[in-house]
């Protein structure tokens, strides 16, 4: 039987604290969480002053104290800020300018990760504290976000990426008063050790090879010199963008978005049974076994009463073909995307929720926390890769090891 671990604050001390208190009082505003909380900062805010006077210049001295309310996640609390003579102590703790308590805008950028809008969020803040926090403040708090936006799109990248996915998916924004579809653009890589990156995001209105080419060569430009396998969703220009800017990538149609595509044309009582036909196609053993699949599908029941099936098929069919050189292991790990399709489940969730964005920047910004707070949940890498890892280093040789180094 595991043994009860000891707490960090003895019970003694918590009874001293709860003497002669309702415990039910304690998470109450301005109850004894917040007392915590307050003695906790105007202790520190103290020490922090003792530690300026002591490293700082000759003859300056405390002088009194100035008050200085501050929001916490449950009230508002008044805090004694120390001060001195010269007016030199700045304080790390709460900054000078600095209104909300350590751990505010963290509960402020949560909620707007979840998709809840500003408004939703004051009025959250209102019901839940009776803190009363205006729109305006919740906006300078996630505008904070946009700096970081920059930096993160900008930063470094691995040499080499076995596997990129390219994904997109279409929000709603407010554009010179009229609301427009977007599509925002999301790059996932996959290193050599098999965890996951999401590399960047970019908002487009307009897609087409001058713009794949843009982010083609911005990928190139952050350090990327190589990608083994470029998934994409067949849009019109891309491939030739990728090979442009990385000439020995394979460039691999989405099996599931072509899946999907064929389905569209289908009615919803023959889509298991169509489905279930497609499989032969892409679960062939070759190219060959591949196309003869296809052919027979096209000429079979199916194929005949949607015969546009199979000429998307065979319009994507030069970026099917990489595939059958692929293993199964490796070939389940293209075809399935778990990862990307997971992904996507997250923000259109978060997007459902928003309706539409008033601008590209709040579309962005809620699209990277989102895109940030998963990326933070991914540890392990794919089951399948340790047996695909093996296969890439057999299938690019040199190209793969490389990442490895």
């Amino acid at each position: 039987m595991a043994r009860r671990k000891q707490p960090t604050i003895p019970d003694t001390i918590l009874d001293q604290l709860l003497a002669g208190a309702d415990p039910k009082t304690a998470f109450d505003p301005n109850g004894l969480i917040d007392e915590l909380k307050k003695a906790f900062a105007e202790r520190a805010l103290n020490a922090e002053m003792d530690h300026h006077l002591a490293s700082g210049e000759n003859g300056n001295a405390r002088n009194g104290y100035g008050k200085k309310t501050v929001l916490t996640d449950s009230s508002r609390i008044e805090l004694e800020v120390p001060r001195d003579w010269q007016a030199t102590f700045d304080p790390q703790l709460i900054a000078k300018y600095q209104r909300r308590f350590p751990g505010f805008d963290d509960k402020i950028i949560s909620m707007y990760a979840r998709g809840m809008s500003v408004r939703e969020i004051a009025g959250h803040l209102r019901e839940l504290y009776a803190i009363d926090v205006s729109p305006d403040l919740i906006s300078a708090v996630t505008d904070a976000v946009l700096d970081e936006i920059t930096a993160w799109q900008g930063r470094p990248l691995e040499l080499v990426y076995p596997l990129v996915f390219f994904d997109a998916l279409r929000v709603k924004i407010r554009d010179e008063g009229l609301v427009r579809n977007k599509a925002v653009h999301v790059a996932l890589g996959v290193r050599a050790d098999g965890t996951k990156e999401i590399l960047g995001i970019w908002l487009e209105q307009n897609e087409g090879a001058k713009f794949w080419l843009r982010v083609m060569n911005e990928l190139r430009n952050r350090g990327v010199e190589d990608i083994l396998i470029a998934v994409v969703d067949g849009l019109k220009g891309f491939p030739d963008a990728i090979v442009a800017v990385f000439p020995d990538a394979t460039v691999q149609t989405c099996i599931v978005h072509l899946l999907r595509q064929s389905l569209d044309y289908v009615s919803y009582k023959d889509r298991k049974s169509v489905a279930a036909a497609l499989k032969e196609i892409y679960r062939a053993l070759d190219a060959a076994s591949g196309a003869a699949a296809l052919d027979a599908f096209e000429a079979g029941d199916w194929g005949r009463k949607y015969p546009a099936i199979s000429q998307s098929w065979r319009w994507a069919w030069p970026e099917v073909v990489p595939f059958y050189a692929l293993t199964r292991d490796v070939r389940r790990l293209v075809y399935t995307t778990n990862a990307i399709e997971a992904l996507h489940a997250k923000l259109r969730r978060a997007v459902r929720a928003r309706g539409h964005f008033p601008t590209d920047e709040a579309a962005l910004k809620l699209l990277f926390l989102v895109l940030n707070r998963t990326e933070k949940a991914w540890t392990m890498p794919a089951r399948e890769w340790s047996s695909a890892k093996a296969q890439f280093a057999i299938l690019f040789g040199e190209r793969f090891t490389k990442a490895l180094a």
